[in-house]
């Protein structure tokens, strides 16, 4: 028997317990689907199955779909009570904002812990069913097919009927980061990719986000919120805005960069001036064994002044980090001794791009990549397939167990 894999402590995800036990997160008609079982004391014992359509996927999200299921399933043993509560515990939350802004801390304290307090009632109102479930699903990084079954849940249908909305959502989010991740890194052919969307999205997905693309083989993200799910810190080089700052000084910029953050590898960004050959020799010259790499960003628009001087008006497939821009720079850095220097590139790259880069042998050394990671789908769907023991689905949705599922315990 294999080693058993250990999926994510519960306590890694920031889950809204409360929220998600009421409904205040899930689509409105799976809340009243829930309320109508429990009302009318009808209780089908129903196995859910969850699937997607799509083939050479990585999936992900299933250790905080696990989460979910863990915390918010059951029932308020008094319905009404509990409402109430929460109504007060979401006016609470507000309110908590409001005194912070205005940095009212008496009140904060007073509202704080009324809101402790109701949190506990709520808890003592609240009547967790997850040990009564059996849930089976593979594990995060497991590739998987079209129609392939990633989880099951069976048990009393209303006591986790709400939340389909929600853990389906985390799987859709978390398999998109971490499929489209992994085939950049597969056409990177293991040179190192860094995930670097943290501009493109809202900041509260960092925290999934950072994992899903750590699930998908990236090295390294921007952020230390991205990296904490795995217990990692974010990396980074400098932006435009540090060289501004020393008045278009690169190589100035990268003095103080190393003078007061001695700690990481040195990348100097060197595109500020349109001329990268250029400027990653005067920074290479200055910085000497201290500089671990330059990075390429130049914007897609224009061509830099080494390849030809007219910059915009130059010609479309010289426009951007190129190809001819980055033999170049590696001509330039060796042609002076410092082979040593390694070359990061970023600004738009996607599978394709880099994947053509390798074709043509361009001494690229690692791999930046940001708003690609965030496109297309990666759609779940949950149906219910058995109830009571026995094969009962929409047409077209049967069940069709999988073998490779494992035992959430």
């Amino acid at each position: 028997m294999g080693k058993e894999r250990k999926r994510l402590e519960l306590s890694v995800f920031d889950l809204p317990v409360h929220e998600l036990r009421r409904g205040y997160r899930s689509a409105i008609y799976f809340w009243r689907t829930k309320r109508i079982l429990e009302l009318d004391d009808h209780h089908p014992v129903c196995t859910m199955q969850v699937f997607q359509k799509a083939d050479e996927v990585i999936l992900c999200g299933t250790d905080e779909a696990i989460g979910i299921l863990k915390v918010a399933s059951g029932y308020y043993k008094d319905p009404e009570k509990a409402y109430k509560l929460f109504d007060r515990y979401i006016a609470l939350k507000f309110e908590i904002r409001e005194t912070l802004f205005h940095q009212n801390y008496k009140s904060y304290l007073l509202h704080n812990r009324e809101r402790v307090e109701i949190l506990e009632r709520l808890d003592h109102l609240w009547t967790n069913t997850f040990d009564r479930l059996e849930v089976k699903a593979l594990h995060d990084g497991d590739p998987i097919c079209s129609w392939e079954t990633v989880m099951t849940i069976e048990g009393d249908y209303p006591s986790f009927a709400h939340l389909e909305s929600v853990y389906l959502g985390v799987l859709a989010r978390r398999t998109k980061i971490a499929t489209n991740v992994r085939r950049v890194v597969e056409a990177a052919r293991g040179k190192p990719v860094l995930f670097f969307a943290d501009r493109f999205d809202h900041f509260a997905t960092q925290g999934g986000d950072g994992y899903a693309s750590h699930v998908g083989g990236a090295e390294g993200v921007p952020t230390d919120a991205m990296a904490a799910w795995y217990g990692d810190r974010g990396l980074g080089t400098m932006p435009h805005s540090l060289m501004a700052s020393y008045h278009a000084d690169t190589v100035l910029a990268t003095e103080k960069f190393y003078k007061y953050i001695p700690d990481v590898p040195l990348i100097s960004l060197v595109d500020f001036d349109n001329n990268c050959p250029e400027t990653a020799l005067k920074v290479a010259r200055k910085m000497g064994e201290k500089l671990w790499a330059v990075r390429l960003d130049n914007a897609g628009d224009i061509v830099d002044f080494s390849l030809d001087p007219r910059g915009k008006e130059g010609p479309e497939h010289l426009r951007g980090v190129c190809p001819e821009l980055v033999f170049k720079v590696r001509e330039a850095l060796d042609r002076e001794g410092f082979q040593h220097v390694k070359i990061v590139v970023s600004g738009g790259f996607n599978p394709d791009r880099i994947r053509r880069f390798e074709q043509e042998e361009v001494p690229v050394d690692s791999y930046a990549v940001g708003s690609w990671i965030l496109t297309g789908r990666y759609d779940f769907t949950a149906d219910i397939v058995r109830v009571n023991g026995k094969n009962l689905a929409k047409v077209g949705r049967e069940f069709k167990p999988n073998p490779k599922l494992e035992l959430v315990k």
